[in-house]
């Protein structure tokens, strides 16, 4: 499919997840909204770049940025049980629209199959990368950023050392 025709505003689904997992991110919301929240621990935050995120991305964020990938929004999301108040559903990572950033997109893809949900928007020329399962913006968290070291490494591979 070619991203770059038809409707400026389109967002098309990159990933492809089951009916079944749809059905459970279904039932995943729905228990989380019922679910008793209280504040375990606080969100964490940095700076990064001049601009605050989470905590948890920010060496993936560093590793993107390192592998020529340019990021624009972010979020842990921690957990629901840590600070319910500034919890994101789900763990994200927006990507501007680059030949590396498309590189990545699908290394991130085969890696993280199911656990990985994203999307394109053409009209902005961006990448959104989040968690499919509600819930799992940790295991996310982790898991992106082992793409992204790998992608990174993988990008290093070949280049000659600057002196």
């Amino acid at each position: 499919m070619n991203l770059y025709e038809g409707n400026e505003e389109q967002e098309v689904l990159l990933s492809e997840q089951p009916t079944r997992l749809w059905r459970r991110r279904k039932q995943e919301l729905l228990h989380w909204t019922e679910r008793d929240k209280r504040t375990v621990s606080p969100k964490r935050t940095a700076i990064w770049n001049g601009v605050e995120v989470d905590a948890e991305l920010v060496r993936t964020l560093s590793l993107l940025q390192e592998a020529g990938v340019r990021t624009e929004f972010s979020c842990a999301g921690v957990s629901p049980l840590d600070e319910p108040v500034d919890h994101s559903l789900y763990a994200y990572v927006t990507l501007i629209q680059s030949q590396a950033a498309e590189q990545f997109v699908n290394d991130a893809m085969v890696r993280m199959r199911n656990r990985l949900m994203v999307t394109y928007e053409k009209g902005r020329g961006r990448y959104d990368l989040s968690s499919f399962f509600i819930g799992h913006n940790r295991s996310f968290c982790w898991w992106i950023e082992q793409c992204a070291l790998d992608f990174k490494r993988r990008n290093e591979v070949g280049k000659p050392d600057v002196i």
